[in-house]
């Protein structure tokens, strides 16, 4: 008896075993499928970054070998007039001019605005009004830029017209001009300098506040002084992906800065930049696959290598004055 129960015991423990082994492939071969899920995911975003550049480059050399295409004067030259008269210019210069004038007087709005915000929102304001006020910033994350650019057109600039008239006697500003373009662009990227700025100064441990109201330092003191230079690293990173977005931006800029590409500093000027250039070409009367319509290929490499080196700058900060807390 002892003899059959022993068999039996030993039976299923193979039994046993051959179920472990089995439920085990099925594991190791489930696995295998949700790995090649995931990588098959990621290869397709690299793909995809890999064939815009792909086009990119193809076009921008097709663009550069033209007869008419001197690459000196394309990178170098200050004049660019590529649909008006006889002799046309590729300076691309005017067009990196308004690019970054726009871009400029929209982080001077956004960042200190967006600091401000973030630092009340983590330091002066209850769970509470944190909980209404965030969402709202954040909605106007979901605002069409197309409004943006309205906006622009029909409340800021009358608004700044009307404030130059009013202190110097003359209304300065055109009816396209990059200071409205550039306001308006800071208001859309407000959010996102605020809504990260507020979780890198949340993230600051509580141990470091205490020791600073310990020491008899105020409300202020804290926030000024201890929170916001051990969040510099989000800090620094909220305003580069704000940058770089407006840098991108399209739809403000092409309603409401102008359609003037030119050397200027003035943000009363109207200005063209980079995007709004691309949005003329393809929705205007240039030939499909003429000069016009290879040029913006090529002032969309240049926008991609300008964004690509200030997200290299920002990353080359960010681990430089990053934070690391125990």
């Amino acid at each position: 008896m002892s003899a059959i129960s022993a068999k039996a015991a030993t039976s299923a423990v193979e039994l046993a075993r051959k179920g472990v082994t089995r439920s085990r492939s099925a594991r190791d071969a489930w696995e295998f499928v949700i790995r090649g899920l995931l990588g098959g995911t990621a290869l397709i975003s690299i793909a995809i970054t890999v064939g815009i550049i792909s086009i990119l480059l193809r076009e921008t050399i097709a663009f550069i070998q033209l007869p008419e295409i001197e690459l000196t004067d394309f990178l170098f030259g200050t004049t660019w007039s590529p649909l008006l008269g006889a002799e046309k210019h590729f300076g691309i210069w005017p067009l990196i001019c308004g690019t970054f004038l726009v871009s400029i007087v929209a982080a001077m709005t956004a960042i200190p605005l967006g600091l401000i915000t973030a630092i009340y929102m983590s330091e002066y304001a209850t769970a509470r009004k944190r909980a209404i006020l965030k969402p709202i910033i954040e909605i106007l994350a979901g605002v069409p830029t197309v409004v943006y650019g309205f906006f622009a057109l029909l409340v800021i600039t009358p608004a700044l017209q009307g404030a130059c008239n009013f202190l110097f006697g003359a209304p300065i500003f055109s009816g396209y001009n990059a200071g409205a373009a550039g306001i308006a662009v800071g208001i859309m990227i407000l959010p996102i300098v605020a809504s990260l700025s507020e979780d890198a100064m949340q993230s600051v441990p509580r141990s470091l506040r205490e020791g600073a109201y310990a020491l008899g330092s105020t409300k202020f003191d804290v926030s000024v002084k201890v929170v916001t230079p051990a969040a510099l690293s989000g800090i620094m990173a909220s305003c580069f992906l704000a940058i770089t977005r407006a840098i991108g931006e399209t739809m403000v800029v092409a309603l409401a800065a102008g359609g003037l590409a030119h050397m200027t500093l003035n943000p009363a000027d109207q200005v063209q930049t980079m995007t709004a250039y691309m949005v003329q070409i393809f929705l205007g009367d240039a030939p499909a696959f003429g000069v016009e319509n290879l040029s913006s290929y090529a002032v969309a490499m240049v926008l991609f290598l300008v964004t690509l080196v200030l997200s290299i700058i920002g990353n080359i900060l960010l681990n430089r004055y990053r934070e690391v807390y125990e």
